[in-house]
This record gives C-alpha cells, structure tokens and sequence, in this order.
C-alpha cells in the first residue's frame, strides 16, 4: 500500500471532548457577556485610571524587589544547605521547613502585627516605635522575599546538584578555590536548571503580590478594592485588575522565553578554553 493510500486513525473520543469543551467555553463566555448586572462600558474607564497605574507599578515594584531579595538569600541558605557544618545546614533545613511549611498570609499578617510584641525597636541609645519601620509596604516586602528565598533555596540546591561532582574535582585540579569554583564553574552550569523554575515563581508572584491587599499595601488589587468600596462595582474593577493581571504574566512569559532560548543556545555553543581543559582533566582522571 503506497503512502498515499493510508487513512489516519480518527479520534472519535477526542473530537466529541473538543466539541464538549468549545460548547462550555462559549456558554460561558455567552453568560458573562449578555449580563444585565456587569456594565461593561464602565470597565474602559477605569483600564487606565491613575490609581489602577499607581498600583500596577506597586505591583511590580514587589514583585521586582522580593524576587532580587529571595534569589541572594536563596543562594546563601543553598549554600548553607549544602555545607558540612551541620549548624549551618541544620538552620537552612529549619527556615525552609518553616517557611514552606506556613501559609504566606499568615505570615504578611503577622509581620503587620508585629509592633504588638516588639513595640519598639531599641538600639543603644536608638529607639524608634516599630510602626515607623515597618509600614504595609515593608511587612509585605518581608513576608514575600522570606517566604520566596525558601523556595528560591530549593530550586538553587537543585541546580548546584545536577553538576556532576567531576566538575568540583577538576575545578579543584585547575588550582580554583571553592568560592572561584562555584562563580565561575558550577553556577554558570547550574543556571541551565535553576532560570526555567526562577521564571515561574516569577511570574506567580506576580499574582501573589495580591495577597498583600488584606494589609492594605496598596497594590493593584488594593487599588481596585479602594474604588469598588466607593461605587460599588466589584465585578467590573475585578474584571480591570484580572487584564492588567493577565497582561503582566503574558509580558513576564515572553521574557522568560526569551531568556531560555538564550541559555539554551549558549550551552550548545562550543566550549570555552576552561570547560576543554575540564573536560581534559576529567579525562586523564578516568584513564588513570
């Protein structure tokens, strides 16, 4: 039979689950849109409003800021993690036990509350009430870098695991200290795994950022909840906040994209003068 004879198999059971999913899509959308009770043309008033800007800058200016912190503090308790002393990797194992293991908003309410046992913050002769230091902005700050720089820790431990343990030995051979070793050798090789799981959490916080509207951070939700509480339409500045959302995940997804292609092209390009003596050294170490 030539090739031009063969019939493909046809998928019975997959087009009729098609159809099912294209008809409750559209019901949906049929729904949402003929609602008597959302007033759409109220929605493009408030797209670009200045207080939804203000808080979509907010927005990213968390995101921007908890991620740079939990990444270095990340890379610093993987590290501990990893290390031998086990009063080290003993309090990275708690902190990533804890943190992981309580939910982000009790821990933003909690930092919001915490003048209620530390009243004051006393220094010497420095005193300062403990409101003045840590506002909304800075309690939310604290709670999505430290809870972040957990799972910033993990996802780095991971990637530092997945370089052989040839490449510490050959590095060590080249005459490297631990420290040149680890910035020259294996992070670079490591940033391969690490980057892909960096740019989700990213992009979910984004989206977690939200949380911080019950501490009233002023954020893109806060900002959305601040005008609906005024004219009573929840539904239309939810809809506003879920496109801006929506918008920013895509633009954070691109990047992302963009920056994975470029690791993934730099790993397939030929290797440098140092990763050919690596490979050299690990060579000979298996000869011998």
């Amino acid at each position: 039979m030539s090739a031009e004879n063969i019939i493909p198999a046809r998928h019975w059971g997959q087009r009729l689950v098609a159809v099912f999913l294209i008809a409750i899509v559209g019901f949906a959308i049929y729904m949402v849109a003929t609602s008597r009770h959302i007033s759409w043309s109220t929605i493009p008033q408030y797209v670009f409003d200045e207080t939804i800007l203000d808080g979509i800058r907010l927005t990213i200016l968390f995101t921007i800021l908890s991620m740079v912190i939990s990444i270095v503090a990340g890379a610093i308790l993987a590290t501990m993690r990893l290390a031998t002393n086990p009063v080290l990797s003993g309090f990275a194992s708690l902190y990533i036990w804890f943190f992981r293991g309580t939910p982000l908003l009790v821990q933003i309410i909690f930092w919001f509350n915490i003048q209620l046992f530390i009243p004051s913050i006393d220094v010497g002769f420095f005193q300062m009430d403990t409101n003045v230091v840590v506002t909304a902005f800075v309690a939310a700050l604290l709670a999505l870098s430290l809870n972040e720089a957990a799972y910033m820790a993990e996802i780095i431990r991971g990637g530092l695991l997945a370089i052989d343990d040839g490449q510490y030995e050959a590095a060590k051979a080249l005459g490297y200290t631990p420290t040149q070793a680890m910035i020259r050798i294996i992070f670079p090789q490591a940033l391969r795994v690490i980057i892909p799981p960096i740019g989700n959490q990213t992009i979910s916080m984004l989206k977690t950022t939200s949380l911080v509207s019950v501490v009233a951070a002023q954020d893109l939700l806060t900002r959305a909840q601040n005008i609906y509480a005024r004219n009573f339409l929840i539904i239309e500045l939810l809809i506003v906040a879920s496109l801006w959302y929506l918008l920013m995940t895509t633009i954070a997804s691109a990047l992302q994209y963009m920056i994975e292609q470029h690791f993934g092209r730099s790993s397939r390009q030929p290797m440098g003068p140092w990763r050919a003596a690596l490979r050299v050294m690990r060579a000979e170490g298996t000869k011998g």
